[in-house]
């Protein structure tokens, strides 16, 4: 299972002031769980610090047009160019970085010798058609459903490693930080690793959401804003506008592959969308800030947990109904509701609600000197919360916004299959509005209701309210 119980970030493990790691460009990562953020090899040459733009620009193409050229004077498959190229396409991942979709870990999984040789494979074959442009490798991601935004980001940090430590060299020293040696330079230590994991370091300016090669919409609407490119593009490789599932994948893999003009569509349809880093200051997914700004409201509004200490007979479960209680109270009257919704109003992603309730708690417990914690665990593939005190006390706690179309079947499927899994009879369910309810709130009701005058085991439901309302002033 992947878990974590300390959303602890660099800034506040290090005692580095925020403002000065904006001024530096980089990012706040949290330590113990991955920022959803990515590298993107298309922003290197972007970036204004000399590292990337200069140094990983050319240590990334150089990589590349090497590998190409092996397979060029490669006979046969297993010869000792093939062998050459198969291990420059060997990308392990490098921890540290914290980015990714290790959700409640900052571990992933690099490629494996299977994804390396039918990445070698294709990138034969579109050698073949005559292209050499070393961002043919970028191209193959559009195609194989298998190598998505944690890949190209795990790629990229590996061919151009010396630039990242030579960019740790620099900033460590401008915080007046000193760094360990590791096995791929200086940097930080992760104090919360088992393991000897350094801190990476990486400039805001390189990191995207959705690197440019897996941004469907972007690469779309790149394509249908230039007239030229356009016409390419539906002579060529129509099926682009239309990619949705793994056998339309393979029709547009079947028409980038047909010829050399079709190749060089698609690539250029990449380099068309304008390469913009994440807005990691407005942080409109809400996919940095969180920990931080969770941090101040627990702070501004303290809640007194010092009754239910350990060894007393109040159990877990009532600390955890108080933690639920401040945390609606905090989304409902005190201004938390604006961090559910993106700058142009509409909600964000379920797990940015998920993720300020874990900070909530954690702050919370740790405030009180509670030795009941909260723990993040995305190890079925959905983030829940755990809360236990030794062994046999455990409470689980889902969070849901009213968008989520599973929202009703989650209350009576998905969270009892996590009590059954975690050993446990008790849970909340906690449903936030921040739109499109429709009545999956009357038949929440209605199905607790039922399964209490049957005498069925049900979670607790909570409900709240997080929609945006109007300011007093212009209330009727």
């Amino acid at each position: 299972m992947a878990l974590a119980q300390n959303p602890i970030t660099l800034s506040k493990q290090f005692q580095i002031d925020r403002e000065a790691l904006s001024r530096l460009d980089v990012l706040d990562i949290t330590l113990t769980l991955d920022t959803k953020l990515f590298v993107d090899p298309l922003l290197l040459k972007e970036s204004r610090h000399s590292e990337f733009n200069k140094n990983a620009v050319q240590q990334y193409r150089t990589h590349f047009e090497t590998i190409i050229k092996l397979l060029t004077g490669s006979k046969y498959k297993g010869d000792a160019a093939w062998r050459a190229s198969e291990k420059m396409l060997a990308f392990p991942e490098i921890n540290g970085t914290c980015l990714g979709y290790g959700g409640g870990s900052i571990h992933g999984s690099g490629f494996g010798s299977k994804l390396s040789d039918r990445i070698l494979n294709v990138a034969s074959e579109i050698i073949q058609i005559g292209i050499d442009d070393p961002d043919l490798f970028i191209a193959m991601s559009i195609f194989e459903s298998d190598i998505g935004p944690d890949r190209i980001s795990d790629m990229t940090t590996n061919i151009v490693i010396k630039a990242i430590s030579e960019f740790n060299a620099r900033i460590l020293k401008e915080l007046g930080l000193e760094g360990e040696d590791f096995e791929h330079g200086c940097y930080l230590r992760n104090p919360f690793e088992s393991k000897s994991t350094p801190i990476i370091l990486l400039p805001k300016d390189i990191l995207r959401d959705l690197p440019i090669a897996s941004d469907w919409d972007g690469i779309a609407a790149a394509a249908n804003h230039n007239d030229e490119l356009r016409s390419r593009v539906n002579n060529q490789i129509a099926s682009i506008w239309t990619v949705k599932s793994k056998r339309e994948k393979g029709q547009l893999k079947a028409e980038a592959l047909a010829s050399r003009d079709a190749f060089n569509t698609l690539l250029d349809s990449i380099k068309a969308v304008k390469p913009n880093p994440y807005d990691s200051d407005n942080d409109p997914s809400g996919l940095v800030s969180w920990a931080a700004r969770g941090e101040e409201f627990t702070k501004r509004f303290p809640i007194n947990l010092l009754h239910w200490k350990s060894g007393e007979s109040v159990d877990g479960f009532n600390v955890v109904k108080e933690i639920i209680k401040q945390f609606r109270h905090l989304i409902e009257h005190l201004g938390m509701n604006k961090e559910l919704y993106q700058s142009d109003g509409s909600p964000r992603n379920e797990s940015s609600a998920q993720h300020y309730f874990f900070m909530v708690a954690y702050c919370y417990c740790k405030a009180n000197n509670l030795d009941i914690s909260p723990e993040i665990d995305t190890g079925t593939g959905k983030i829940d919360f755990k809360f236990s005190r030794g062994f046999k006390e455990r409470i689980l706690v889902e969070i849901k916004l009213s968008t989520n179309s599973k929202t009703v079947a989650g209350y009576t499927k998905q969270l009892e299959i996590y009590k059954t899994s975690q050993q446990t009879m008790k849970a909340f369910y906690v449903v936030i509005d921040v739109g499109l309810m429709g009545n999956k709130d009357k038949k929440l009701i209605e199905t607790r209701n039922q399964y209490r005058a049957n005498k069925l085991p049900i979670s607790e439901l909570e409900m709240i309210d997080g929609t945006i309302k109007a300011s007093a002033s212009k209330r009727q």
